[in-house]
């Protein structure tokens, strides 16, 4: 049987389907009209995840039925256009739900007059088949180590929610942060540029070092830099020594000289030096492009410590697909580099065989100031997609791998170029 009440959490990763049952997409977001003058607000439409991952916008009267574990429309004609937010709409689950609110219901008096924060909001259809939001689902405070108390009230008993205090510094965003759990950073990424700025801000100050280091490198840059410019100076820093070396140094090469140095002055000099040596060539060339962490081992490497090493799940399939030997140190710049070694050699061999008896010497390595159009037929040439950085003692200094060549190669706004297009009317 078909809904007419629904809260807005239950809704977020339902199926949506046409009317001959095709898969559309997924539910990420409601879209509603808060107004200042607290009337009930009237429900726009859905924000819907196709499965390229765009997000499109539909309208709630395209909806002909809600049902449990699906959302069917009355059409399967949909623009798909990507979602932008109108001036006066606010997105559900990403603004609303976790806002601080107050609660004045007799049939609560332990809430009044104190904060308590959003957890759902409830929404039903009208005789006129528009769809409002009629209840608010808030979390009161936690009592003797319990976890804190849901309460449904009415949407006039609740104080709080005008645009001008949604948007309010210091929002907590409990919800959003589950709702990335799991997910790939290059996915949380898009998300998170999907966000009202505010929104994104509080976002991204929750995260951890080490998981927002990972999304700041699958934004563009100009976002990047627009990020850590809403850190605080020494969060930025800590982020910037999570980020790959390779990925802080294209990062800081976009700020002024000034306010990179003052950066690089507040990392772990350990992690501040690599950066300062990519720093020295320039961001098109090998130099610029390699990363100074690839796998490196010595000729008395046995190949299963090599093949345990190139499991290391933080590497890409591109750094892990090939080690590099040279004579110690192995830190770069390392002593003299010998050659490399595929991982497809290194499944062939036995596991107590030495690596420094099944070298490549016959690759080329790349010279640091090497271009990058050099660097592409490079790849092309040697179907690789990882290649030794060396410089003129013979010292290995990085590897390039493909992805930070396709980075460079593409249009600046290559994740943007199939979703330019803004939303169309209702």
């Amino acid at each position: 049987m078909a809904a007419t009440r629904v809260y807005v959490a239950r809704l977020a990763g339902l199926a949506v389907l046409g009317p001959d049952g095709e898969s559309i997409g997924r539910i990420r977001d409601v879209v509603v009209a808060v107004r200042s003058d607290r009337q009930q607000p009237r429900v726009h439409g859905l924000v819907v995840e196709l499965p390229t991952r765009r997000r499109i916008f539909v309208p709630i009267l395209r909806i002909t039925a809600i049902e449990p574990g699906v959302v069917t429309l009355n059409t399967g004609t949909v623009s798909l256009r990507r979602f932008t937010q109108r001036p006066g709409e606010m997105l559900a689950l990403a603004q609303i739900v976790d806002s601080v609110v107050r609660v004045d219901d007799p049939d609560l008096p332990d809430l009044a007059g104190v904060d308590v924060h959003v957890a759902d909001l409830g929404i039903e259809q009208t005789r006129s088949r528009d769809w409002l939001v009629s209840r608010v689902a808030v979390r009161g405070h936690r009592r003797l180590g319990r976890r804190r108390a849901v309460h449904v009230v009415d949407w006039s008993r609740v104080s709080g929610l005008t645009p001008y205090e949604i948007g309010r510094p210091g929002q907590d965003v409990t919800q959003l942060l589950e709702g990335f759990e799991g997910m790939r950073a290059a996915d949380v990424a898009q998300q998170l540029r999907e966000l009202p700025e505010k929104r994104r801000i509080e976002v991204a100050v929750a995260l951890d070092d080490e998981r927002l280091a990972d999304v700041v490198q699958e934004l563009p840059d100009d976002e990047q830099v627009d990020l850590l410019g809403h850190l605080e100076v020494r969060r930025a820093a800590d982020v910037l020594e999570a980020m790959d070396p390779d990925d802080a140094a294209d990062l800081l090469g976009e700020l002024p000289e000034g306010e990179a140095e003052s950066l690089l002055a507040l990392m772990d000099p350990q992690e501040s030096e690599p950066v300062r040596r990519l720093l020295e060539h320039s961001p098109y060339s090998a130099g610029g492009l390699m990363t100074p962490k690839p796998v490196i081992l010595t000729p008395s490497t046995t190949v299963a410590e090599a093949l345990a090493r190139v499991r290391n799940p933080d590497l890409t399939p591109a750094l892990a697909s090939m080690v590099f030997v040279v004579r110690p140190p192995t830190a770069t710049p390392t002593g003299r580099y010998l050659g490399s070694v595929h991982i497809q050699q290194l499944l062939r061999e036995p596991p107590a065989h030495l690596v420094g008896g099944i070298i490549d010497t016959d690759l080329s390595p790349l010279r640091p100031e090497l271009p990058l159009a050099a660097v592409t037929r490079y790849f092309a040439t040697y179907n690789l997609v990882c290649g030794p950085v060396v410089d003129a003692e013979n010292h290995l200094l990085g590897a390039v791998s493909v992805d930070d060549v396709l980075d460079h190669l593409l249009p600046e706004d290559w994740r943007d170029q199939e979703e330019t297009d803004e939303r169309g009317g209702a």
